[in-house]
């Protein structure tokens, strides 16, 4: 259970951690993007523990909602303790709504692949480890996914990481928001340690490495 691992994860960050250690940078724009044809679209990613990829995509601008929950499982309305267990099948994931005029899927991917987290790790984030962390996009309709395969390997073809991307693209799954204490954890507490140790320093990183698109007052799940 994560908060068992809160007094590990100061020591395992220093090691392990991409996000907060890697010295995250900009990465190439997506070559091949969606055309939007809506004013409000959603994205489905998992990419380790959702505290800090919630946190991330709630200060993206033209973001509207981003909801902490459970996708890419075999079970309906799973909740978190049977997801942590590990025999479900899902990925802890956010729902990110957007304004794809005003920020398009391609660059969500960007944000996610630079700064939300690290997609060279398998099953694991920092000091966060099983599936249920695994890195994961759950593609919503068919131009998703061609956008998020030409990136992956636009990235890959690019070597813009030392590991390959293993980052798994699947097929519309049922998403299920987690429990009401899990949505805007970041914003709620500020003053956890594991908090301030594996997820500020990627709000820190979007902020220096996307200004454009970062948003200081950040939107909330409104989940209450």
């Amino acid at each position: 259970m994560r908060k068992a691992l809160l007094a590990a994860s100061v020591l395992a960050l220093v090691a392990t951690s991409a996000c907060a250690d890697q010295s995250p940078r900009a990465l190439p724009a997506p070559l091949v993007d969606e055309h939007p044809t809506a004013a409000t679209e959603t994205a489905v990613l998992a990419g380790g523990c959702f505290w800090g990829v919630q946190g991330v995509f709630e200060h993206v601008k033209g973001v509207t909602q981003v909801v902490s929950g459970y996708a890419g499982g075999n079970v309906q309305n799973p909740d978190y303790e049977t997801v942590s267990a590990g025999g479900s099948g899902h990925a802890e994931s956010v729902r990110i709504t957007f304004d794809p005029r005003q920020v398009s899927y391609g660059r969500l991917l960007q944000i996610f692949f630079s700064v939300a987290h690290d997609p060279t790790e398998l099953n694991r984030q920092g000091p966060d480890e099983g599936p249920n962390y695994r890195s994961d996009i759950f593609a919503q309709n068919a131009e998703q996914l061609k956008v998020a395969h030409a990136y992956i390997t636009q990235l890959d073809k690019a070597h813009v990481f030392a590991e390959p991307i293993v980052t798994r693209v699947d097929t519309n799954s049922n998403f299920f928001p987690a429990e009401a204490y899990h949505q805007d954890y970041l914003i709620r507490n500020p003053d956890s340690m594991y908090i301030q140790m594996n997820d500020l320093p990627k709000i820190a990183n979007l902020k220096r490495i996307y200004p454009g698109f970062y948003s200081e007052k950040p939107v909330m799940a409104a989940l209450r």
